[in-house]
């Protein structure tokens, strides 16, 4: 009887934690929906347009000092956590690179190591595309990345992990749980380079550290076996970056 009891506790429990994650996702919808109603829905170009004009007077003078025309034929963001850092690298022919600038992360929840599972709270690392722009985010504008990419999903079948979460991204405010926030100016800074030079010809490269100026610290949280291949894959992203001399 006492078995039985506990079983049904259990289940209950389990019933709650379910239910909870579905209204969460349900409640997520319902605000975002009530905010576009007030503020009215907007199409990528109608973003582009009301930001356009200032995000290219702002800069201008980046492209300039970078020699690279306007828009680039390709774009790299760079995301590092540890320096609470978001590079921009443009591309005249999509393999010369040259920093266009750096921004601050004003927000991201985590510690060193890569996202494993839905909930953990963990912005991701490996290099990923962004997805899509999102020009209704309750978080002024967002890029979404494309996290689980094919690296994040073989290792998950290797692991016997399911559940890898989503929904990651670039995008203003202040504040964030697993995503980078990156304040509103930059944000849109962000997200028109990104319309202009085309989804498409954008990569993210997110990483635990700037790997080449540093190695990871000593006392970091575990991780799986896998992320010594992983980060040598972004270091050597990272590394390409700099091939130009485009300097630091």
């Amino acid at each position: 009887m006492r078995m039985r009891r506990t079983h049904v506790i259990v289940l209950i429990v389990l019933a709650v934690v379910v239910c909870g994650i579905a209204l969460r996702s349900v409640l997520r919808g319902v605000a975002v929906s009530a905010v576009q109603t007030v503020a009215g829905r907007h199409t990528i170009a109608e973003r582009v347009e009301q930001y356009g004009p200032a995000v290219r007077a702002r800069l201008v003078s980046e492209f300039a000092r970078a020699g690279i025309a306007y828009p680039p034929r390709a774009v790299v963001l760079a995301g590092l956590k540890r320096e609470k850092q978001l590079e921009a690298w443009v591309s005249a022919d999509g393999s010369a690179f040259r920093r266009l600038k750096s921004y601050p992360i004003l927000a991201a929840s985590g510690t060193l190591g890569p996202k494993l599972r839905e909930g953990d709270r963990q912005v991701p690392e490996g290099i990923y595309a962004v997805e899509s722009l999102n020009p209704n985010s309750l978080y002024h504008l967002a890029l979404r990345v494309g996290y689980p990419n094919a690296f994040d999903r073989e290792k998950a079948r290797a692991d016997g992990r399911t559940r890898l979460g989503g929904d990651i991204m670039i995008h203003g405010k202040s504040s964030s749980i697993g995503c980078l926030a990156m304040g509103d100016s930059a944000a849109e800074e962000l997200f028109v380079l990104a319309a202009e030079a085309g989804v498409e010809n954008v990569a993210v490269v997110l990483s635990p550290v700037d790997f080449r100026v540093r190695e990871l610290p000593d006392g970091r949280p575990p991780a799986p076996g896998w992320t010594a291949e992983l980060y040598a894959q972004i270091k050597a992203r990272l590394m390409k970056l700099d091939e130009a001399g485009a300097g630091r």
